[in-house]
């Protein structure tokens, strides 16, 4: 989830601050320009981690009387890997599908194709519900040998018990601030700039699809290296994008992370909590008998 990561960058100190010692002014203004900021292609710098490794001479450009340095810093990242399995908050919910925060970063997005099957979206409530269909077992039991003609027969007389506690049973409501599980799918990165034909937004994903070759290459000016964590070989696939955004339409986050939980364990952490403390329960019995 958090990565270091090493960038150059060009550093002004302002003549003020030429009493104190040039590393105490470099890391003074590094903290004012880096935490809570996106680095496009990177992620959310959370801080600066240790001291510079590296700050270069001051030079003063013309008409400007403060010092700038050349200097090499590592910085915390927040970036999940794709495929990682986090753990966050529910906030909003539309017809879309759910938005999700994990405390300091609040633009985590499970769209409604990536819930878990089957789900529909309770307009009264304003809420995603998840039904599962627990059909599966019936055939299990027919498959054991059990009379077809017997099964409906009881199936028939019970079928509207059945059917009003199923209703109930079987519905698992995802409640605004509910704690849930999810996987990261993708991450998205986004850059908008003013071009000759108008506002651009250019959004660049990371999602899984095959392995990225390793590369290497000098730190320049304002870029960013590599960061810790990250694995050689990494299966990735990164697509850049560009949309023209009119004045009346909303300006995308810098930074948006595509989630799912479309899987076993994945959702409410309710849910699969009382699975495991039943497990739990039924083992301590089997045990007990023996």
């Amino acid at each position: 989830m958090f990565v270091l990561a090493t960038i150059a960058d060009t550093v002004r100190i302002a003549p003020p601050m030429f009493s104190q010692p040039t590393l105490v002014s470099v890391h003074s203004e590094m903290d004012k320009k880096y935490p809570n900021r996106v680095i496009m292609d990177l992620g959310l710098v959370i801080g600066r981690y240790g001291d510079a490794l590296q700050v270069g001479d001051g030079v003063c450009a013309a008409g400007d009387g403060a010092a700038h340095h050349e200097v090499i810093a590592r910085l915390i990242v927040f970036r999940p890997f794709v495929e990682e399995v986090c753990i966050g908050t529910i906030i909003a919910s539309s017809e879309e599908g759910i938005q999700v925060t994990i405390g300091f970063f609040d633009d985590i997005f499970i769209p409604a194709y990536w819930m878990l099957r089957p789900s529909l979206y309770d307009a009264d409530l304003a809420r995603w519900v998840w039904t599962p269909n627990y059909d599966g077992e019936d055939d299990n039991d027919e498959a054991r040998g059990i009379d077809s003609g017997i099964k409906m027969e009881e199936d028939h007389v019970k079928q509207e018990e059945v059917d009003e506690g199923d209703e109930e049973e079987n519905r698992f409501e995802m409640e605004i601030g509910a704690e849930i599980r999810f996987k990261v799918k993708s991450i998205n990165f986004t850059q908008v700039t003013n071009t000759a034909k108008g506002v651009q937004a250019t959004t660049t994903t990371t999602a899984h699809s095959v392995v990225a070759p390793r590369s290497e290459r000098a730190l320049s000016v304002g870029s960013a290296g590599s960061a810790g964590g990250m694995p050689d070989g990494l299966p990735l696939r990164r697509r850049s994008s560009s949309v023209d955004l009119n004045e009346s339409e909303k300006v995308p986050e810098s930074m948006h992370i595509v989630a799912s939980i479309c899987e076993d364990g994945l959702g409410l952490t309710s849910w699969w909590a009382a699975a495991d403390q039943e497990d739990e329960s039924e083992a301590d019995d089997v045990i007990t008998e023996e």
